[in-house]
């Protein structure tokens, strides 16, 4: 682990205006710190109720039949904190081999219902060691055609800080999902017991009184203005005001607000296409009156999902100032 503590590189909104992200401009978040892995002993494990236990190197996974799909990854913010607004986002291209064609080699046993994915990074995060760090998915989600085993993104191989040799990928989850330095598939028939999955990254909701945890996985709902930024100075007259929407299905709306959503206006939105990328939403604004203004966006999706005014994917407001 280099280095051996929690890593943040965080990104500007105004660096989401290209529809793909650039690698160097996609956030970074290693709980523990950053994994080096030696590749030439590296070796992708598929282990647990499966017939055919397997072991492939990295030549081998490079070589098996990939796919490319271009998706959002998102974290969720700070477990500690999860309803910190944090907005670290991009939109990547990733190409890999999808996680069904291994579960397919492996022949996965018929009482298995949930896929373990490990990785090799250690360490202590919010005052609790962890030996290694763990999330699962259930079965039927991860012989989803489109969940990947990512070995490049962009059109090159995956950079260290992003999980070099491989790292999972689920579009529209959360990117606490999408385990980087992936070593190992355990298949098994319950949910792993470890910080990363049972303790931390969970929603509380109530259900008939009673309160549950949920793993969490969907995507909220959400848009932010990347164009003006927060605090521009800006001339009076016509702008437009632009920005990305995205959310674990199609956005279906997005509204902008610049009196702090007294009222509000729909936006163009781009449709989101066979992927689960972002989408583009703008609309043009005549500013004619000087001084201080609030401008805001919210965005609805296909499911009737609202962005709300409070949590994590709160509202997303900026302040400008009209000469």
């Amino acid at each position: 682990m280099d280095p051996a503590q929690t890593v943040r590189r965080l990104v500007p909104l105004a660096k989401l205006a290209p529809a793909v992200t650039p690698t160097e401009d996609v956030y970074v978040i290693a709980h523990m710190g950053i994994a080096h892995v030696d590749v030439r002993h590296w070796r992708l494990v598929i282990d647990g109720l499966v017939e055919e236990p397997l072991g492939l190197d990295y030549d081998e996974i490079t070589s098996l039949p990939a796919r490319d799909v271009v998706a959002v990854l998102e974290c969720f913010g700070n477990p500690v904190e999860p309803d910190v607004p944090t907005r670290r986002v991009g939109n990547v291209a990733w190409r890999g081999v999808p996680l069904a064609e291994i579960l397919t080699r492996a022949r996965v046993k018929p009482e298995a219902t949930s896929v373990w994915l490990e990785a090799p990074d250690h360490g202590v995060f919010a005052g609790v060691a962890s030996d290694h760090y763990v999330k699962d998915l259930p079965l039927e989600d991860a012989r989803r055609d489109d969940v990947l085993l990512a070995w490049a993104m962009n059109g090159a191989p995956l950079t260290i800080e992003h999980g070099f040799p491989l790292r999972a990928f689920v579009p529209g989850f959360f990117g606490t999902n999408a385990v980087k330095w992936l070593s190992r598939i355990h298949v098994a028939d319950h949910r792993p017991e470890s910080l990363f999955t049972t303790r931390l990254y969970n929603r509380r909701r109530t259900v008939n009184g009673q309160t549950i945890s949920e793993p969490v996985r969907d995507l909220d709902v959400h848009a932010v203005i990347v164009s003006p930024t927060d605090g521009a100075q800006l001339p009076r007259g016509a702008h437009e005001i632009s920005g990305r929407a995205w959310s674990a299905g199609a956005v279906a709306r997005v509204e902008l607000s610049i009196d702090g959503g007294t009222t509000w206006r729909d936006a163009k939105l781009e449709p989101r296409g066979p992927t689960p990328a972002w989408q583009r939403f703008a609309v043009a604004w005549t500013f004619e009156r000087s001084g201080r203004h609030e401008l805001s966006c919210r965005a609805t999706d296909s499911a009737g999902r609202i962005q709300p005014p409070v949590g994590r994917n709160r509202i997303h407001t900026i302040a400008v100032t009209v000469c």
